[in-house]
Parts: C-alpha cells; sequence; structure tokens
C-alpha cells in the first residue's frame, strides 16, 4: 500500500502553520471542484485527493497521528497493518469504504478508531463508511446606490441552472456580505450544499456622503437668509422638509436632523442628515444695496 504524502498532495511544507494549510486547500479547491470542472474524471479524482489530505492536515489531532505515522512507516508496513496498528491508532477494519485511498482507510477512516466528526467537510463518526463534505461556498458581488441601500433591493442572482430573488434589507453597507445558505456548490458524497455569498458594494452618490448610519450633504443659502435667518426646503431620502435657518448663521456649519439618514441595517431607527451651510453671494448687487452695507459696516 502506498504511502501518502499529504504535505506534498497541497503543496505546503511539513512546517506549514494551520491557516497556511487551510489556505492552500481552498485554493485547490476551487480549482479542481467537480462544478467547475464537470465531466472532467481527472480533475474529480484530484479534488478527491486534495480533499483526503485536508481531512488529515486540516486538524491538529489527525495532523499530529500522520506525522508520527510518517517517521515509523515501514516499521508499520512491515507489521502488514495488522494487530494492535501503529501506536497511537487502534486498529482498522477493512478498506475503500470511505472514497478515498486504502491509505486513508487504514490509518483514518472505517473502524480505526479516530473520531472525524470534528473534521471540516466530514460527517458521521468512526464508523462512518461514506464520508461526506460540505460543498464548496460561492461567491459574488451585487452594486447598490445609495438610494437602493436606503430603500432596500432584491436582485435576481442566476447560479448554475437556477434563479435566485435576493432581498436586501434597507440600510445596508458597502462591503457587507450577505449569506445565502444552502445555494452554493453541490455537496460530496451527500454532504450539504455550500452557502453563497453576496458583497455589497454601495456606490458613491452625487449628493450624500456616507459616514455609517449618518449622512451628510451640502446645502447653499443667499447671504440674506444667512444673516436674517429664515426656512428653507430641502430634499431629502424621506421627502422634502422644511429647515429652520438661525439668524447670523456661519459659513460650513453643520445642521444635524435626527432620523433622516440612512436605516439602521435590521433595526428599527436611522442615522442623521448633517447640513453642511454653504453661503452663496450674489453675482451682482445694486448702488443701493451696496450703500446699506457701507453703512451697516460704519454702524
Amino acid at each position: 500500500m502506498e504511502y501518502k504524502d499529504y504535505y506534498k498532495v497541497l503543496g505546503v511544507d511539513r512546517s506549514a502553520k494551520q491557516d497556511e494549510i487551510k489556505k492552500a486547500y481552498r485554493k485547490l479547491a476551487v480549482k479542481y471542484h467537480p462544478d467547475k470542472n464537470p465531466g472532467d474524471k481527472a480533475a474529480e479524482e484530484k479534488f478527491k485527493e486534495i480533499s483526503e489530505a485536508y481531512q488529515v492536515l486540516g486538524n491538529e489531532e489527525s495532523r499530529k497521528k500522520y506525522d508520527e505515522l510518517g517517521a515509523n512507516w515501514k516499521q508499520y508496513e512491515n507489521m502488514n497493518y495488522g494487530g494492535q496498528g501503529f501506536q497511537g491508532f487502534e486498529g482498522f477494519q477493512g478498506f475503500g469504504g470511505s472514497g478515498f485511498s486504502d491509505f486513508f482507510d487504514a490509518f483514518f477512516g472505517g473502524g480505526g478508531g479516530f473520531d472525524f466528526s470534528n473534521i471540516e467537510g466530514f460527517g458521521g463518526g468512526r464508523r462512518s463508511r461514506t464520508r461526506t463534505m460540505k460543498g464548496q461556498d460561492l461567491t459574488a458581488s451585487i452594486d447598490l446606490t445609495l438610494r437602493e441601500a436606503y430603500t432596500g433591493s432584491q436582485r435576481l442572482i442566476n447560479v448554475g441552472n437556477e434563479t435566485i430573488k435576493i432581498s436586501i434589507k434597507p440600510g445596508v453597507k458597502s462591503g457587507q456580505t450577505l449569506r445565502v445558505k444552502g445555494k452554493g456548490g453541490r455537496g460530496v458524497n451527500g454532504g450539504e450544499n455550500g452557502d453563497l455569498l453576496m458583497k455589497i458594494n454601495v456606490l458613491q452618490d452625487p449628493v450624500y456622503q456616507r459616514d455609517g448610519d449618518d449622512l451628510t450633504r451640502i446645502v447653499n443659502i443667499d447671504v440674506y437668509t444667512a444673516i436674517l435667518g429664515g426656512k428653507i426646503e430641502i430634499d431629502t431620502m424621506k421627502g422634502n422638509v422644511s429647515v429652520p435657518i438661525k439668524p447670523q448663521t456661519q459659513n460650513n456649519s453643520l445642521l444635524r436632523l435626527k432620523g433622516l439618514g440612512m436605516p439602521h441595517y435590521g433595526k428599527e431607527g436611522a442615522g442623521a442628515l448633517l447640513l453642511k451651510i454653504q453661503i452663496v453671494l450674489p453675482n451682482h448687487f445694486s448702488e443701493k444695496e451696496i450703500d446699506l452695507i457701507r453703512k451697516a459696516k460704519e454702524a
């Protein structure tokens, strides 16, 4: 029976950290997954091989026993794999039941005394004859306008031969990932399907700047309203509102309107709308206006 070098299969060093092993596995799994290589038997066998390697190296306990096995392989081979078995294992019952190699079944599968229930992608316990594995998670992205993010939206996404409706709640943020359970790659040997991960990208808005759930926009007012005060009409995401302006309002001052910002995602309430005041001078003053301004200055 051939010894399996699982480190070589995943293309990592024996000193590799667990996150390096996981990263190498995921990269190879995406490349050789059956969903991406339909009808390709070579890719299917490669996928099984890297999955087998990860079931052992991806778990610290099984990896430790595998490393011990490596140093004593010839000694154990001469024992014809029988009796008490390799130190650290309880023996085994049969070969080939898992869908993986005889090597795997002999030391890690069947009745080999090792519990795979905690290994990622495997189901059942030590007497499980067919190892299940969860399907690959799939990723996609969705572009939304700021107004769509404000009101919530729906999208139709094509995954394989299926069209899926994605409902997006109001207040979603750029960079947020939505998980649609069971809509990813197909599971192996009856394992559950992977998930569909939708990354949200909220596009820049020409009017509003977003900071968390607060929105900011520039509002122009004339110099007379800034000096004397008054009211202005503002178009907000929620509709038109009348905003009072205090006398002697300064340029670049901020007015805070509570509850008129972005909705809190999945919760009640909303952020604030901040109005940044920009005072706009007339293009032309009359002689009378200039005279009044001069007198006001002297006073």
